[in-house]
């Protein structure tokens, strides 16, 4: 289970699982990627035992390991989300630290773009509340007119006696 946890960890960079799976999670997660920052054969055949794919493998060695030369440790964040709804067993996010730029980059552009398309929706759903507030209005005429005749009706007896 863990195998397959640290492959997808690894592939997403993000996963959602129980809050006890993720700390489990974190210590081989954490192992594999000080593997990657050796570098060395021996060490691409030891994560190779524990990881299911080779693309997360070469990922792991080219991509990560890079990325965490710097950082002593610690290369995980293990954030609690809430309670699963259905046996209530707590829930965390693991996510890798240190996103590479070329992703926060994306996202600052996609957050622009998340802004505008926000304005839109709201525009959309004025005309229907618009519409709908037209309807009780022609629903008031309807029974204004129904009243009038009644008293007019009413009125009219009046003026003829």
């Amino acid at each position: 289970m863990l195998r397959n946890m640290v492959t997808s960890f690894l592939r997403y960079e993000k996963i959602e699982t129980t809050d006890a799976k993720a700390k489990e999670l974190r210590r081989v997660a954490e192992k594999m990627i000080t593997l990657a920052k050796k570098g060395s054969l021996h060490a691409r055949r030891q994560a190779a035992a524990v990881l299911r794919d080779k693309d997360v493998l070469k990922k792991l060695f080219d991509e990560l390991g890079a990325r965490f030369a710097d950082r002593q440790g610690g290369y995980t964040r293990i954030v609690k989300t809430g309670f699963r709804v259905g046996d209530s067993s707590p829930l965390a996010i693991v996510e890798l630290l240190g996103k590479p730029a070329e992703k926060k980059g994306k996202k600052e552009k996609t957050a622009k773009k998340e802004g505008k398309p926000k304005a839109a929706p709201k525009a959309g759903k004025e005309p229907k509340a618009k519409a709908a507030s037209k309807a009780p209005k022609a629903k008031k005429e309807g029974k204004s007119k129904a009243a009038k005749g009644e008293k007019g009706e009413k009125s009219a007896p009046k003026q003829e006696e």
